[in-house]
């Protein structure tokens, strides 16, 4: 059977129509504007536009659909929260859009999307299709994760699994936007590096041009923070692998793009987590841009 996901993000809204969980193969993709701009009811007009233009594209019909929103429904309210689509938070989208569509959805945030796509039909399925736990990382303008057990998405009792990029790392972070001090998101995601590093030094480098400076050997200060990025990232990531014990963990974002990670990074976690040798599979992701609309589909496999 046919399976339906839509990714809500910032600027576009995607939607896909996969053959089935089986043979996840690409009937259909479509995507429109968010014209998010407009407010919080237009939004959620935008989506049943696209739902049903890609009826009429496809000759099909949903009995129900997976979506991938910024943010995350608190499970006890019922609201929206933690969303960069600011108009969507505090309120209760998850209703009010099934109540629009006429048909049940599944709803989760974007980095838990990410995860089940790289599960389901992406590198983890490819290297390692007996994982039961899979930890998606998201590393770029922000940080987030996903978490996936036998194949299902973990939200969690508040709505906040997975949300890594707030768990304390070190006080050199500074404040945070969710009034916290020292996140991992203020210490190891793209914009924050580029901030330590003109706090530091005066200069203002994207994080690639960094990266790429620290690889010729002759930039010192380039090195430092591409070096305090991997004794960081190897302190953050070992917390979530001594809680969780991952089969395996995706490093998707920008950031994740570095490929020292998967090298030093893997040397700098092995230092902190409570084993002799670290044996969780550390994967690039397969899926780019691909893995959010795809999770959202798998969300009602």
């Amino acid at each position: 059977m046919p399976i339906w996901g839509i990714d809500l993000g910032g600027t576009k809204i995607e939607g896909v129509i996969l053959k089935s969980a089986e043979e996840p193969e690409v009937l259909l993709r479509e995507r429109i504007a968010t014209e998010a701009d407009q407010g919080y009811d237009h939004i959620i007009g935008r989506i049943s536009l696209l739902i049903s233009q890609m009826k009429e594209q496809s000759g099909l019909a949903p009995e129900k659909i997976g979506i991938g929103t910024p943010g995350a429904m608190d499970p006890i309210t019922g609201a929206m929260k933690n969303s960069n689509t600011t108009s969507l938070n505090d309120r209760p989208f998850f209703d009010d859009l099934q109540t629009k569509l006429g048909f049940p959805v599944k709803m989760a945030n974007d980095a838990n999307c990410f995860a089940l796509a790289e599960a389901r039909m992406g590198i983890v399925r490819d290297k390692l299709p007996d994982a039961q736990v899979v930890f998606g990382v998201i590393m770029g303008t922000g940080v987030g994760g996903g978490l996936v057990i036998d194949g299902r998405v973990i939200n969690g009792r508040q709505g906040i699994a997975g949300e890594w990029g707030h768990n304390f790392l070190d006080e050199s972070g500074g404040v945070c936007y969710c009034g916290k001090v020292g996140c991992v998101e203020r210490v190891i995601s793209g914009k924050n590096l580029e901030r330590y590093h003109f706090e530091t030094f005066g200069k203002q480098v994207k994080l690639k041009d960094l990266y790429q400076r620290h690889l010729t050997g002759q930039d010192e200060q380039a090195s430092h923070t591409i070096n305090r990025l991997l004794t960081q990232f190897g302190k953050a990531l070992a917390v979530v692998i001594n809680i969780l014990d991952p089969d395996a963990i995706v490093l998707g974002g920008g950031v994740g793009n570095i490929d020292l990670l998967y090298t030093e990074g893997i040397q700098e976690i092995k230092k902190h987590v409570f084993n002799t040798t670290l044996d969780t599979v550390i994967l690039k992701p397969k899926l780019g841009d691909s893995a959010g609309v795809f999770g959202a589909a798998f969300l009602v496999a």
